[in-house]
């Protein structure tokens, strides 16, 4: 009888202990993914009172769910737009507090046996846009080049298609995935492909140097070049919320801004915003 009574006020502690765990969620960009759940499993094993539930499915739903109401966090490798924070305006009364957590240079990712080592702006926007549509033409093999991409809903696709693309469509022919690592992972296995992505993911992969014009220094995503600003294609990552953030939402957000999120940001692969020293 006493082993029974046992068992039962320990289940129920047990629960009660599961039901003060307060729930966070965190939606959005698949380019953060990687780091968002770095952080979550170094916060909670920290604040273990505190569940983080980490989701991708890109900037553009990440976004939506925070106007909708069903996320705390999003998660956005671009900027919000104007018609989103007056979505948010107009049902919450604010147009949403938005925080810079970390860096990130854009990668072109090719196949490791590519020779192609360098690649002008102008020369990628011609190749994204269908206008050169042959490696030969940008010093490569005669072979077709094959453009991997992600799709519109991803802040990656976004920033790739103003900046580099000075807002132009996409080629009919380039292949539309998922997630940074389906491009990742597609690239690998593709001698003739190419795409891009945040510079975390390039595993298996090489990246190309990216020239601002002809007569500018080819440049890697790499923390030198990153952070002097000198890296063509490189932008801020960031988190959005509805409100100025309070309570464990709060707390986190400053963990992940401290010297010891920032290290993390490092680990990664990403760039961090502060002296992580």
């Amino acid at each position: 009888m006493k082993n029974i009574l046992f068992f039962i006020l320990s289940a129920a502690f047990m629960t009660m202990t599961v039901g003060a765990q307060e729930r966070v969620t965190i939606k959005g960009s698949d380019t953060m993914v990687i780091l968002a759940q770095r952080w979550a499993e170094k916060f909670m094993s920290e604040n273990p009172d505190v569940v983080l539930q980490v989701t991708g499915g890109g900037s553009g739903t990440g976004i939506a769910a925070l106007i909708n109401g069903t996320t705390e966090i999003c998660n956005s490798s671009r900027k919000i737009k104007d018609s989103e924070r007056a979505k948010l305006a107009e049902k919450y009364g604010s147009r949403g507090i938005e925080i810079k957590c970390a860096l990130d240079g854009i990668a072109l990712y090719v196949h490791q046996s590519n020779p192609v080592k360098e690649l002008t702006l102008d020369q990628l926007k011609k190749m994204f846009t269908g206008k050169i549509t042959n490696w030969k033409e940008v010093g490569g093999p005669d072979a077709k080049i094959i453009l991997y991409s992600r799709e519109n809903n991803s802040g990656t696709y976004v920033y790739f298609k103003e900046e580099v693309l000075n807002d132009e469509d996409f080629a009919p022919s380039a292949l539309s995935l998922p997630g940074t690592a389906a491009v990742v992972n597609a690239v690998a296995k593709d001698k003739f492909g190419i795409g891009f992505g945040g510079a975390a993911y390039a595993e298996g992969v090489r990246d190309v140097g990216v020239k601002k014009d002809a007569n500018s220094p080819a440049l890697k995503p790499e923390m030198k070049s990153i952070k002097s600003g000198q890296y063509p294609i490189s932008r801020f990552l960031y988190m959005y919320v509805i409100k100025r953030p309070t309570g464990n939402v709060k707390k986190y957000i400053d963990w992940a801004l401290s010297k010891q999120g920032q290290k993390v940001v490092e680990e990664v692969g990403y760039f961090p915003i502060r002296s992580t020293e």
